[in-house]
């Protein structure tokens, strides 16, 4: 009876290192899946970029196939979902976001469109990205517009990541926590640029518009 004690203090980590262990085993294709779950039905906070980083940590100059892996998953998820908001309409914002919610990531798109994918994509956890998907397809956004914010702010996320994970393995979770400002300055850096473009493209397309009229 003495010695059973040791084998369940054994069984959480036994567990977390066999779900480690497949994912290794999987490689790419267990991103394209994570990010199939993680994009669309069942979202996990955080699981694609600590697995992002985890596989290029593992095998360090293969960290652009592992970004470029994350992103197909995280986008073909992310369609999933846009297409299916896309078919049941206004609806589907409504049965999934709180009316508060609702309102304001309706009227963020609204204003926004393109920068309202694009720089939910970019930023990590808890910046939410699921809503912005499905106001995307409520609202019948463009197909070919929603592909290519998504596309732009996913691969540019993990790209870093990726990069980080090969250059400084798995040490990065402990830089990242020893120093979350300069993580959190760096990535609002990235915002910023992004939303500058984004402001320009759409003066441009006023000015355009003007001189046309």
């Amino acid at each position: 009876m003495a010695k059973a004690a040791p084998a369940k203090a054994h069984a959480a980590p036994t567990t977390a290192h066999a779900v480690r262990h497949w994912f290794l085993t999987l490689g790419g294709p267990g991103l394209i899946l994570l990010g199939l779950l993680d994009s669309s039905v069942i979202p996990i906070p955080g699981s694609m970029d600590a697995m992002t980083i985890v596989l290029a940590a593992h095998q360090r100059t293969w960290w652009p196939y592992y970004a470029a892996m994350a992103t197909i998953g995280s986008v073909v998820g992310a369609y999933i979902t846009y297409r299916i908001a896309r078919n049941r309409g206004e609806k589907a914002l409504h049965e999934r976001v709180s009316p508060r919610n609702a309102k304001w990531v309706t009227e963020t798109f609204e204003k926004w469109g393109f920068g309202a994918i694009a720089v939910p994509a970019l930023l990590p956890p808890p910046m939410p990205m699921v809503p912005f998907v499905i106001a995307a397809g409520a609202l019948q956004y463009s197909a070919k517009k929603f592909l290519a914010a998504i596309t732009l702010g996913r691969v540019v996320r993990y790209c870093i990541l990726a990069y980080l994970g090969a250059k400084y393995g798995r040490r990065i979770f402990a830089v990242v926590l020893a120093h979350g400002e300069m993580t959190v300055a760096v990535m609002s850096g990235l915002v910023v640029v992004v939303v500058l473009w984004l402001v320009l493209m759409r003066m441009r397309r006023k000015r355009h518009a003007a001189a046309s009229a």
